[in-house]
C-alpha cells in the first residue's frame, strides 16, 4: 500500500515538474527524444531537446511523434491572409505515425492530413495571434547593426571605421502568411585616415544609403520603388542619386533560404569632384538578392546590382557584396564581409574599382 502511494506520489511530483508533460520523438530505429516541437514545414520538424539542443529532421525518418500543446495543421496549397477565415484549419494536439498527422481538437472528434499533404505545423497560440496581429510602422523591424574600427599608432597613425545598418520590415512576418509588404532600409560607411611624416593625408570616404518598399501582388511578385545614394572618394565620386520603381520576384521563399529578383527603370544624377564630369542618367537596374541559413547559425548573404544607362553606354555602375555571420553569444555575431563598387567611366585618375573587406561584430535585432 505504502509502495503503490509512494510511486502515485512521484508520479504526481514528475508531471508537475513537466517531465511527462513534453512532446515525445520516435525516430524509425527506435531512438527517442523528449522536449518540444518548435515548428514543421510539412517535409521536416524542428524539435527542441535538452540532451541534443536544437535539432531539425526529416519526417520520413520519424516513427512517432506526440506532442503535449496544440498545433494548426495548414495544409498544401491553402492560402492564408490576416483575418481570414480560419475554420478548415485543423487544431489540437498532434500524433504522427505512419505518415500521418493525427488532430486531436478539444472536444472534437480527431482529424487526419497525410504528412506529404501537409504545409505547416505551427503552435496553436502563435498561429491565432499572427492572425490577429497588425503592427504599427514603428513596430516588427528586423535585421543587424556591424561595426569595426582599427587604430594604428606607430610613425604611421592609421584609423579606420565600418558601421553598416540593415533594417527590414516585412508584413505580415509569418512565412506560412500571405505576404503584403516589405519595408527595406539600409545604410553602410567606411572611413579611415592615414598620416604619416612630410605625406599629406591619406583619407578613405565612401557610404552607401538606400531605401525600398515593395507591395506583393502575388505570394512571389511585388511591384517596388526606391531611393540610393552613394558617395566615394575613392572613385572622384561626390554623390550619386538614383531614383526608381519596378517589378521583383521572390524565386525562393523558404525559411532558411531566400532568393529575389529586380529589375527597374532608373533616374540616376551623379556629381564629380571634377564637376565635368558630372551627369544625368536614365537606365535600368537589375538586382539579384540571395541569402542562405548554414548549419550552426552561420548566415551568409550575397548581393549584385547592375546599372546600365540608355543615354550613356559608358555610364555602367555595379554593386556586388557577399557577407558571412557567426554567432559568437546570443544576439551577437562575427562578421566577414566584402564589397566591390564599379564605375565604368570615373574621373581621369581615379580607378573602376573600389574594393572593401570587412570584419566586425554584428548585433541581431531579432
Amino acid at each position: 500500500m505504502l509502495r503503490n502511494s509512494g510511486i502515485l506520489l512521484l508520479g504526481s511530483l514528475l508531471t508537475a515538474s513537466g517531465i511527462f508533460a513534453q512532446d515525445v520523438l520516435v525516430f524509425a530505429d527506435g531512438e527517442r527524444l523528449v522536449g518540444k516541437l518548435i515548428r514543421s514545414n510539412g517535409k521536416s520538424a524542428t524539435f527542441k531537446s535538452d540532451a541534443v539542443g536544437e535539432v531539425t529532421v526529416d519526417l520520413s525518418k520519424v516513427k512517432e511523434l506526440q506532442t503535449k500543446e496544440a498545433f494548426a495543421v495548414i495544409p498544401k496549397g491553402v492560402e492564408l491572409r490576416r483575418g481570414g477565415d480560419i475554420s478548415k484549419i485543423p487544431e489540437g494536439t498532434i500524433t504522427v505515425a505512419d505518415q500521418k498527422i493525427t488532430v486531436t481538437p478539444k472536444g472534437a472528434p480527431p482529424q487526419t492530413v497525410a504528412v506529404a499533404d501537409a504545409d505547416r505545423l505551427v503552435e496553436k497560440n502563435a498561429f491565432e495571434q499572427a492572425l490577429m496581429h497588425n503592427p504599427g510602422f514603428l513596430s516588427d523591424w528586423g535585421g543587424t547593426v556591424t561595426a569595426g574600427a582599427s587604430l594604428v599608432e606607430a610613425t604611421q597613425q592609421s584609423r579606420a571605421f565600418n558601421v553598416a545598418i540593415n533594417l527590414v520590415r516585412t508584413v505580415p512576418d509569418e512565412d506560412w502568411l500571405r505576404r503584403r509588404n516589405r519595408t527595406i532600409v539600409a545604410f553602410s560607411t567606411a572611413y579611415g585616415t592615414l598620416r604619416q611624416p612630410d605625406t599629406p593625408l591619406v583619407k578613405t570616404d565612401i557610404f552607401h544609403a538606400s531605401l525600398e518598399r515593395d507591395e506583393y501582388i502575388s505570394p512571389a511578385f511585388f511591384a517596388f520603388a526606391g531611393a540610393g545614394f552613394d558617395h566615394s572618394f575613392s572613385q572622384g565620386l561626390s554623390l550619386s542619386q538614383s531614383y526608381g520603381g519596378g517589378i521583383g520576384w521572390s524565386a525562393v521563399k523558404r525559411p532558411n533560404e531566400s532568393l529575389d529578383l529586380k529589375a527597374s527603370v532608373t533616374f540616376i544624377q551623379q556629381s564629380f569632384t571634377q564637376t565635368s564630369a558630372d551627369q544625368k542618367l536614365a537606365g535600368s537596374t537589375f538586382e539579384e538578392d540571395y541569402q542562405r541559413g548554414l548549419r550552426r547559425g552561420i548566415k551568409f548573404t550575397e548581393q549584385l546590382i547592375v546599372v546600365p544607362a540608355w543615354n550613356n553606354t559608358n555610364a555602367v555602375s555595379a554593386v556586388g557584396n557577399t557577407l558571412l555571420t557567426m554567432p559568437v553569444y546570443k544576439r551577437m555575431n562575427f562578421s566577414l564581409g566584402a564589397m566591390d563598387n564599379y564605375l565604368h567611366d570615373p574621373p581621369g585618375g581615379f580607378k573602376k574599382n573600389s574594393f572593401q573587406a570587412t570584419m566586425g561584430l554584428t548585433y541581431a535585432l531579432r
